[in-house]
């Protein structure tokens, strides 16, 4: 399956040294969940993915 999940975005223009989403999904990978970091171009925003079906693992 190819499909992701966004567990949470932010606000690329965020403070100067300051990587919100960067940090977002360290927390989420030390929990277990293959988070990821991509940026959405359309709406000027990071995103943090995970594949879709492990969102559900993670949560059984």
């Amino acid at each position: 399956m190819n499909g992701r999940t966004v567990l949470e975005s932010f606000p690329a223009g965020g403070p100067r040294g300051s990587w919100p989403a960067e940090e977002f999904a360290q927390a989420r990978r030390s929990e277990g969940l293959p988070a990821e970091v991509v940026m959405d171009l359309a709406t000027d925003m990071f995103l943090v993915i995970v594949p879709s079906g492990d969102v559900a693992d993670a949560t059984a």
